[in-house]
C-alpha cells in the first residue's frame, strides 16, 4: 500500500477526526473550514485532494444535492496497519524485521503487544479473557492481515 503525501494525509486528519467524533461525512467546504486556520488552500485545490483520494480507494463518496460528502473507508488506526504491513512485506527476512521492530518499542508498546498476542492466542490475560479488547470502544478484528483494511478485500488466492 502506498502512503499518503502531505496534503493528503492532513484532508484524511481531518476526515478522521470527524469520523471518530461521530460527526456525518464531510463536504469540501467542511474540510476547507477545518483546514483554515492551519492552511492557506484553496476550495479548489480541497476538492481535488478530496476526489483523488476517493478515487484511489481512501474515501467513500455520497451526493448531497450538488455536493459531495465524503467519508474514509478505513480508520487511521487500520491504515497505518496496512502501512505497517507493507513495510514487512518489503523486507527480505520478515522475523528478523519483527524481531527488530519489538526490541525498539517502549515497555508500554511491549504490553501493548504482549496483551494482543495473548488476545491472538486465546490465552488471554490478568487484565481480561481472551478477545478482550485492547482500547475501550475498539472492537478487536477478527484477522486484520487476512484482507486489505482500506479496501476492506479479501487478497488474491
Amino acid at each position: 500500500m502506498k502512503g499518503l503525501g502531505e496534503l493528503e494525509r492532513t484532508v484524511m486528519e481531518v476526515l478522521w477526526e470527524r469520523d471518530g467524533a461521530g460527526l456525518p461525512a464531510a463536504t469540501a467546504r467542511d474540510v476547507s473550514r477545518a483546514l483554515a486556520s492551519e492552511r492557506d488552500l484553496a476550495h479548489t485545490t480541497v476538492m481535488t485532494v478530496l476526489d483523488r483520494l476517493a478515487k484511489k480507494g481512501f474515501l467513500q463518496r455520497e451526493r448531497d444535492g450538488r455536493a459531495w460528502r465524503y467519508r474514509p473507508v478505513a480508520s487511521r488506526e487500520e491504515y497505518v496497519t496496512e502501512l505497517m504491513l507493507g513495510a514487512l512485506n518489503e523486507t527480505g527476512d520478515r522475523d528478523a524485521a519483527l524481531v527488530r521492530f519489538v526490541h525498539s518499542v517502549s515497555q508500554t508498546e511491549a504490553d501493548v503487544i504482549r496483551q494482543a498476542l495473548a488476545e491472538l492466542t486465546g490465552n488471554g490475560t490478568a487484565d481480561g479473557p481472551p478477545g478482550a479488547k485492547l482500547r475501550e470502544g475498539e472492537p478487536p478484528e477478527a484477522n486484520p492481515s487476512d484482507r486489505n483494511l482500506t479496501t476492506g478485500k479479501e487478497p488474491p488466492a
